[in-house]
């Protein structure tokens, strides 16, 4: 019993000290220049005047797109368990959105979308929502590593060609090995089986390993469509806050983003808030870019794509904590 307080005391302690550093190095990069908030507000105060103003509008019209997309997967992917229609998808993923605001790593996204299930295959549905998330993160990485080759080339090939050439090959053996996992998921069942703390999951997603070769293809080309909406909202919101670059820095840099934030590890109780925008201001950094510029892009990107839709999915969320068991009224 002790040895399991300890545990936990040390995991949360270790989740609270990444929290403050993040936060930390996030003030240190941003606030500690002289007069950052009047610079702030004069970046804010010429994006309202500009005239590329509507690329805030067009952005956030993308917000039914992204989520969209991802409802049309969950649909793919549910159907293993249940007859899904595609509105109650959407549901699913609207409330898995709003816990997951609050949750280290979004964990609540996984209990949004099972109760979403009836009750027989709740459980069941920890294995479908896992491999949905597995699937987005091979396209992050897949479209990430042409970003990170784009910078080794650029920025160390000259100086450092050896070391370039040993992070391409570390990034080819990490991107077969994920498309092998996804393309195979009764390893991932099996591994799952191996390891001793996690396998009494086993059971719950065993459900991976029934996903064909077709359905696995399907959801990934969906997560690569949601990837790219997101990407262009991205780059978007770069032009509103005048980061002006060429059409391959902009997607080398938000992919490299992406990838940097998708493989550092997050405790935020806030969707990653934090990670996300040190990471954009390090990559934008190195191609000149002004940080405050970026964060408020990377911001305004976290604004649309998380809070909003979080509070929209306030309303479904209290549906179903109205309904029957077993889904929402």
């Amino acid at each position: 019993m002790n040895i399991t307080r300890n545990r936990r005391f040390l995991l949360v302690t270790g989740k609270i000290v990444v929290v403050l550093l993040t936060l930390y190095f996030l003030y240190l990069a941003v606030f500690t220049a002289p007069d950052t908030l009047l610079s702030w507000r004069g970046i804010l105060r010429a994006a309202r005047q500009s005239d590329y103003t509507f690329l805030l509008v067009l952005s956030a019209l993308l917000i039914p797109a992204n989520w969209g997309v991802e409802a049309w997967k969950w649909k793919i992917l549910g159907q293993k368990l249940e007859r899904i229609s595609y509105l109650r998808a959407f549901r699913a993923v609207m409330v898995g959105l709003t816990l997951g605001f609050i949750t280290p790593n979004r964990l609540g996204d996984y209990a949004g979308r099972v109760l979403e299930l009836k009750s027989k295959a709740r459980l069941e549905g920890i294995g479908a929502v896992f491999i949905g998330r597995f699937c987005q993160l091979v396209a992050t990485v897949l479209v990430g590593t042409l970003g990170l080759v784009y910078f080794a080339l650029l920025l160390y090939w000259r100086d450092y060609p050896g070391i370039c050439m040993s992070i391409f090959f570390l990034l080819l053996v990490l991107n077969v090995a994920l498309l092998l996992l996804l393309f195979n998921a009764r390893a991932m069942v099996a591994l799952v089986a191996a390891v001793r703390p996690v396998r009494k999951l086993a059971k719950y997603v065993a459900i991976m390993s029934s996903y064909t070769f077709a359905e696995m293809n399907k959801v990934l080309m969906l997560s690569l469509l949601r990837y790219f909406v997101f990407l262009l909202q991205f780059v978007l919101l770069l032009v509103l806050f005048e980061v002006r670059l060429s059409p391959v820095e902009y997607i080398s840099g938000v992919s490299t983003a992406f990838f940097l934030k998708s493989v550092v590890p997050s405790v935020s109780l806030l969707s990653d808030l934090g990670v996300r925008e040190l990471s954009a201001m390090y990559v934008f950094g190195l191609l000149g870019q002004e940080r405050l510029q970026v964060l408020s892009a990377s911001l305004s990107l976290w604004l649309l794509n998380i809070v909003v839709p979080s509070a929209v999915g306030l309303v479904f969320v209290l549906r179903l904590k109205l309904g029957k068991r077993g889904g929402a009224a």
